[in-house]
C-alpha cells in the first residue's frame, strides 16, 4: 500500500481531490474564492471526488473521475487525501461507480 501521512491507497479507494481554478465566475461548489489582482477574475478551489483505480511503485496513484477521465497524482500531494465514512455516504453520487472501468495509463 501507499502511504500518505496517515492515509494508506489502494485500488477502489475513494478520495477528494481539490484542485485550483481560475475563472470570472466561481460555481456553486468553489470554496477558499479570492479575487486576482487586478480584479477580473477570481482563483477558488473544488473538491473532486474520484476514485483510485491503480497504484504504482514510485509513489503515485492513478484516479479515476466519473467520465472515465484519469489522472496520476503523487500520493505526498497535499490536496489529495482520503474520504471520510460521512463524505463517501453524502457525495456517493459524486464518486465513480467502479475503479475497472478503464485500463490504467501507461508508466511514463
Amino acid at each position: 500500500m501507499v502511504r500518505n501521512g496517515s492515509a494508506e491507497y489502494k485500488v477502489g479507494d475513494v478520495v477528494i481531490f481539490r484542485i485550483v481554478k481560475r475563472s470570472s465566475h466561481p460555481g456553486r461548489r468553489a470554496a477558499q474564492i479570492s479575487p486576482e489582482p487586478r480584479g477580473e477574475d477570481y482563483l477558488y478551489e473544488v473538491d473532486k471526488y474520484w476514485m483510485v483505480s491503480d497504484r504504482r511503485h514510485d509513489g503515485t496513484v492513478v484516479l479515476l473521475t466519473r467520465r472515465g477521465k484519469q489522472h496520476v497524482v503523487q500520493c505526498s500531494n497535499p490536496r489529495l487525501r482520503p474520504a471520510k465514512w460521512w463524505e463517501r455516504v453524502l457525495y456517493r453520487n459524486r464518486f465513480p461507480n467502479n475503479p475497472v472501468t478503464m485500463p490504467p495509463l501507461a508508466a511514463g
